[in-house]
Order: structure tokens, then C-alpha cells, then sequence
């Protein structure tokens, strides 16, 4: 009988959102998959657990997952977790778990922690649809991938990193229209925690005057029924 993964979200910024099943689960594995075992050490070490720890990451994974999915067939119990949050949302699990699917693997995926679902809640904007965009490609693609948000009537959740934030937002004001409603959070469930919503043209101004820092989720609303009017209306004469 093979094993199972369990897939094991991890805080994002406040270790006491660590969930007792969280712990019991990496408790009770045989092995546990790491992004960073330095960084998962560090939160192992705090709730004592000593399970044994490999790494597993995206420079790694195509190397070692077969090896992963063959100690899963043999009936061991291992556990993946990422830096921060659930793995496999921009961050490792995708392969692993396609694998599993291959073979017939159980796979059991604990609820917990991620970013960009406190970000897109404290946004104010819809959240009933919306699109997770994740990182956005940085060369290639990335001016379609653009396009496709400004036309899309959904709200749209975006990673980015501190450094590059002010000119994603004036991407996507070229894009959607400085008017268009967005918010930026950052450092979700740390002590230094803001979201900051308003027009893209008000994000713009407000991050040239204050440098962001940490991990930052970007959400942008949806194109209006008035957006695609005018959009429609454009070309036409006024004859």
C-alpha cells in the first residue's frame, strides 16, 4: 500500500497561524519535503518537531521527484511544505502533486495559511470572481498577460516583489486606466501589515514617496460595464 503527501500550508508571517492539525501532520511523517530547510528548520525547531527534512525547490525538483514519488510507492508518509504559505501557489507542489496524480498517490492538502486571500478580502474590491495571476512573467509574455487583466471583468490578484512594484502599477495604468481600483498589500500577518487602496494613479504617487518593503500582493479590480462601453463607443462618428 503506498503512502500519502500531504501538502502543509505554512504562516506567512505570524507563527501562530500554524494549525495544531499543521503540526501533528508534520509530526507524524516519515520525511518532510522543504523549499528552504534552513528556513523550515528554524520553524520546526520553535514547535519541536524533529521529523527529518530533504530539499525539494524549483531548481531541484525535476531531479528529485521520482525519487520522492518511488519513497511514496514504498509507503512512506512525507510531508511538503514551502517557505511560506501553501505549497504549489507560486511556490513548489505542482509537480509533486502531478506526479501523485500519475501514479495513484493520495494526496491530502491541509487549509492554511496564504497571502493573497487576506489581501483580496481587505482590498474591498469583489472577491465572488476573481483571477490569481501570481508572479507576472518578467520579459516574455508579460505585455499580454497585461492586456488580458485590463479586459478582464474579474479581480485580479498579482505577487510582486518590493523593488518592482512601482513599475508594475504604471504598467498597469498604461493598461486599465489610471482610474482604474486597486490595492496594495504587504507583509500579510506581520506586525508591520498595510493595505493601501485606491486608483492606480494614487498607488503610483504614494509609492514614490514611500519605499515598499516585504512580500507584496497587488490586486486590481475588474473592467467595468462604463470601461467597455467606452471602449465600444471609441471609434464611433459622432455623426
Amino acid at each position: 500500500m503506498s503512502g500519502k503527501l500531504f501538502i502543509v500550508p505554512t504562516p506567512v508571517g505570524n507563527l501562530d497561524d500554524m494549525t495544531p492539525r499543521a503540526l501533528e501532520t508534520l509530526r507524524s511523517c516519515d520525511l518532510i519535503l522543504a523549499e528552504d530547510t534552513r528556513t523550515s528548520g528554524v520553524l520546526l525547531k520553535h514547535f519541536g518537531i524533529d521529523t527529518p527534512l530533504l530539499s525539494h525547490h524549483k531548481f531541484n525538483e525535476h531531479a528529485t521527484v521520482n525519487t520522492v514519488v518511488d519513497q511514496l510507492i514504498a509507503g512512506k508518509n512525507i510531508a511538503l511544505v514551502s517557505d511560506a504559505g501553501t505549497p504549489g501557489i507560486s511556490d513548489p507542489g505542482f509537480m509533486l502533486s502531478r506526479e501523485c496524480r500519475r501514479h495513484d498517490i493520495p494526496v491530502e492538502t491541509l487549509p492554511g495559511a496564504t497571502a493573497f486571500v487576506p489581501a483580496l478580502v481587505n482590498s474591498g474590491l469583489p472577491c465572488d470572481r476573481f483571477c490569481f495571476e501570481g508572479f507576472l512573467p518578467p520579459k516574455k509574455g508579460r505585455a499580454t498577460r497585461l492586456q488580458e487583466i485590463a479586459d478582464d471583468s474579474r479581480t485580479t490578484v498579482i505577487y510582486e516583489s518590493p523593488l518592482r512594484l512601482v513599475k508594475t502599477l504604471m504598467q498597469l495604468a498604461e493598461v486599465c486606466g489610471g482610474n482604474r481600483d486597486a490595492s496594495v498589500s504587504r507583509e500579510i500577518s506581520k506586525v508591520h501589515e498595510t493595505t493601501v487602496r485606491g486608483t492606480l494613479s494614487e498607488l503610483i504617487a504614494y509609492f514614490n514617496e514611500n519605499n515598499p518593503r516585504g512580500e507584496i500582493v497587488i490586486i486590481v479590480g475588474g473592467k467595468t460595464k462604463e470601461e467597455s462601453a467606452v471602449h465600444k463607443n471609441k471609434y464611433k462618428n459622432d455623426d
